[in-house]
């Protein structure tokens, strides 16, 4: 496998708050990749540092072997890279159509015509609702747009922000075995997730947060099943 993205050393915050402290991890192509850890521990800030939109210390961010670090969202975008935040990640007052549109509004006309339909086809759920607005749909539903509308730039690396948050148990397993299946179309997954059990399952391998720094990595299986790390991130090692 070759490495999609690799983070060394890396320092980031917002102004002048160091939130991340000398961050090592890395992704490789085709995986599925969980950060966990407790609230306010750094991991939406590690995903948004990587993303160019939290302040960049130090540290390097390298993708596809290129250094990245500090570059803006638009040139990560272009070169394979896209963000899906926890909040405000759709327009509510546009329909479902006109939200995949945005995703893609400097691409040519065929090509975002193209794209929309395989969203479509990744989320068969939105395309009866295509012409309804994005303020009428579900939480689930809402995800499954920001997802689509991320998919629009055409990324092989797709990060995302707390993807389950506030959504029902249901939509909760079909959000993440959606995203789980987005491998199937050459797209390598870094995932931030509160349900630290669901998104581990699908995982190939983990990363435990803990005051701005990797307390713990391994392979998503064996942190799940670990007594230890259970007992002091995940709740419990009972189901």
């Amino acid at each position: 496998m070759s490495r999609v993205l690799e983070v060394e050393s890396l320092e980031g915050g917002y102004g002048s708050v160091q939130i991340l402290y000398g961050i090592d991890m890395h992704v490789e192509e085709g995986e599925f990749v969980t950060i966990i850890g407790p609230n306010g521990c750094g991991k939406s800030t590690l995903i948004k540092t990587i993303f160019g939109i939290a302040t960049h210390y130090g540290g390097n961010v390298s993708y596809r072997g290129e250094n990245v670090s500090g570059w803006r969202t638009d040139q990560l975008v272009n070169h394979g890279i896209a963000y899906v935040p926890q909040v405000d990640n759709v327009f509510p007052s546009l329909s479902v159509e006109e939200n995949l549109q945005m995703g893609g509004n400097s691409l040519a006309n065929n090509i975002l015509n193209e794209r929309i339909e395989r969203s479509l086809d990744m989320f068969p759920d939105l395309r009866s609702r295509e012409h309804d607005l994005a303020a009428s749909l579900s939480g689930g539903e809402r995800q499954m747009l920001a997802i689509s509308r991320a998919l629009i730039s055409d990324p092989s690396l797709l990060l995302l922000d707390e993807p389950t948050a506030a959504l029902s148990p249901l939509y909760q397993e079909q959000i993440i075995g959606r995203i789980d299946s987005l491998r199937e179309n050459g797209i390598t997954i870094l995932i931030v997730e509160q349900n630290a059990r669901l998104s581990l399952s699908r995982s190939d391998r983990g990363y435990i947060m803990s005051n701005g720094k990797i307390v713990h990595s391994g392979d998503a299986q064996k942190i799940l099943t670990d007594p230890e790390i259970g007992e002091y991130f995940l709740g419990s090692t009972e189901h």
